[in-house]
């Protein structure tokens, strides 16, 4: 009977052992997962520093550095920076500085920093029938393109790139809006270069999507315009307002902003280049 009864309390005990111990590995299982969500970051970007390759050359440094993942969703610059407002990510790396600029006065946004630049260029097909290779200013080659009424493939979605090619419209006098020779297709940087090519048309890029994608997606198209001051296109980054939305991991993402601007992401950006050697995105944040 007393042999019995100290079984009974061996395996009771064994029990409370066991479901002690699963408690424990559960327990330990939910602080991890908890703690690997905290470690991932939403970047809402412009489609150019994806398409082009730079993300998935300097993500993994900065990851490999502070064990930071980021979550890149990649967006026109109009709907990265609304990304940003609504609180839908943690941090933002475009390239319409004006915007950029207005949304922080307008406290959506904190530590703004200039990261990189490159430039825009106009591509079109090899025999350039409006003849604007050559031309020094931009506003000259978009008129000789109106003027007669050869096909441009606008990406009409409010992306950085559009934001520029819409100005220089603006200062050529023309509303191309309604033209049976102007194109809207709302789409990305590299889908819109690959319409252009199909429809033997010119287009406003920037350099780094097109020399990370002209052979791969085997365009038959050349820059015929380049060159301009215009043409500068300067990146920024900016963390969302914690204090506008609590939610957002404001402190890791001021470990991106202060990575991308330090000298190591600096160094990282300089050495990105494509398969013959060219840079694509030149650093310059103070």
């Amino acid at each position: 009977m007393h042999k019995n009864k100290v079984e009974t309390i061996s395996k009771g005990s064994d029990k409370m052992k066991i479901c002690y111990l699963t408690a424990v590995f559960l327990a330990a299982l939910l602080c991890a997962t908890l703690s690997a969500r905290a470690e991932e970051i939403i970047c809402a970007s412009t489609t150019s520093t994806e398409n082009s390759g730079l993300f998935g050359h300097i993500l993994p440094v900065f990851e490999k550095k502070t064990g930071i993942k980021i979550k890149v969703v990649a967006r026109g610059t109009g709907a990265a920076i609304e990304m940003g407002k609504r609180g839908d990510a943690d941090v933002v790396f475009v390239h319409a500085k004006e915007q950029e600029l207005k949304a922080v006065e307008e406290g959506f946004f904190v530590n703004r920093h200039d990261v990189m630049y490159n430039d825009f260029v106009v591509i079109g097909p090899p025999e350039d029938p409006a003849k604007i290779k050559g031309t020094k200013a931009t506003m000259d080659a978009f008129r000789k393109i109106a003027s007669g009424s050869f096909t441009f493939v606008s990406r009409g979605d409010n992306s950085g790139t559009h934001t520029k090619e819409l100005s220089i419209w603006k200062k050529t006098g023309i509303e191309p809006k309604g033209q049976k020779w102007y194109l809207e297709v709302g789409q990305g940087m590299e889908k819109t270069q690959r319409i252009s090519n199909e429809k033997r048309a010119y287009t406003l890029t920037d350099r780094g999507t097109w020399l990370a994608t002209r052979d791969q997606d085997k365009l038959d198209m050349v820059i015929v315009h380049e060159g301009d001051p215009a043409l500068f296109n300067q990146y920024g980054v900016m963390a969302v307002n914690f204090e506008k939305h609590k939610h957002v991991k404001y402190k890791e993402a001021m470990e991106f902003v202060n990575w991308i601007i330090s000298k190591e992401g600096q160094q990282a950006i300089a050495s990105f280049k494509d398969s013959l050697g060219n840079q694509l995105f030149y650093p310059n944040a103070k």
